[in-house]
């Protein structure tokens, strides 16, 4: 069986059919934000989709980074795979309690880590649960398999690269932090870090690609409506970026999905460049330069 040849997505309806199917792997990859009332593992134990599988976003990241979820090491990654009863044959299902939130970011780890294989649930738990289909409690567990990764590191932009396309015309970052966070009006949920955004970056927050009533992605009509009235264009390369690289894996996904030819994720995300430490510039509010703090 296989996904990967027209769309990211999944309906539930295609994954009750296919929930017997050789091959498939679905993987649960709630998370929450800091201080926010949640655990991704206790929601998994509690109901998860039959079958499923729990991928720790916070546990499957570099150690060495003091950077939150930073993407791991080819090693490290296979390793998780791995232990999650995913090889290079299998096809990975990926949802999150949440509907879309957390998912696209794990469905992006595994193409970055060279697995293409791999699908979003549209809608996620909130949608499946509403049709009253089947779900499961506590942990599966399942036999390891071996899993090789090989990193594409053009699917992610570094904060050296960035410091570049600041002054790059074609380059289009995307913060998907709500507006708030953005002008640096709200407190970031990190203590510690600068209010504002990266000079030039364009807000579309995360939530505007999401259907608010059934959770899921937009049709894409609309999306390409959202990107053009935000004067995004999807033939210039796009870099997304958001507080920690959760949820910019959400305009990564839908600018996938529309075709764009280049698309780079930000992991560091506004955790890395709001740190004032390193003394990086900023925008707030109007756009204004902030300067060096």
């Amino acid at each position: 069986m296989q996904i990967r040849s027209e769309s990211p997505l999944v309906t539930t309806g295609w994954l009750a059919d296919s929930l017997e199917a050789p091959g498939l792997r679905i993987v649960d990859a709630t998370w929450f934000l800091p201080g926010e009332a949640g655990d991704g593992w206790q929601s998994y134990l509690e109901a998860h989709l039959p079958g499923a599988v729990f991928f720790d976003i916070d546990a499957v990241s570099d150690p060495d980074s003091a950077l939150p979820h930073m993407l791991p090491t080819e090693a490290r990654f296979a390793e998780a795979a791995g232990s999650l009863g995913i090889d290079n044959d299998t096809t990975v299902v990926v949802y999150d309690a949440r509907g879309l939130f957390s998912a696209a970011r794990v469905w992006w780890m595994f193409r970055v880590f060279g697995h293409d294989d791999v699908a979003i649930l549209d809608g996620g738990l909130p949608k499946w649960r509403r049709e009253g289909r089947p779900l499961e409690q506590g942990e599966v567990t399942v036999e390891p398999r071996a899993f090789r990764a090989r990193a594409n590191p053009g699917l992610v932009r570094q904060r050296s690269a960035l410091l570049s396309d600041i002054g790059d015309p074609r380059v289009q970052i995307v913060d998907a932090r709500s507006a708030g966070r953005f002008r640096g009006a709200e407190p970031e949920p990190r203590a510690g870090l600068a209010g504002g955004h990266i000079p030039g970056s364009i807000n579309i927050p995360f939530t505007e690609f999401l259907d608010p009533d059934a959770g899921t992605l937009l049709p894409g009509e609309q999306l390409s409506r959202l990107f053009l009235n935000h004067g995004v264009d999807l033939h210039r390369p796009v870099v997304t970026t958001c507080g920690s690289g959760i949820t910019a894996a959400i305009p990564y996904l839908a600018a996938t999905l529309m075709g764009a030819g280049q698309v780079h994720l930000y992991d560091g995300s506004w955790s890395e460049w709001g740190d004032p430490a390193l003394d990086l510039p900023v925008a707030r509010g109007d756009g204004s330069r902030a300067g060096s703090q």
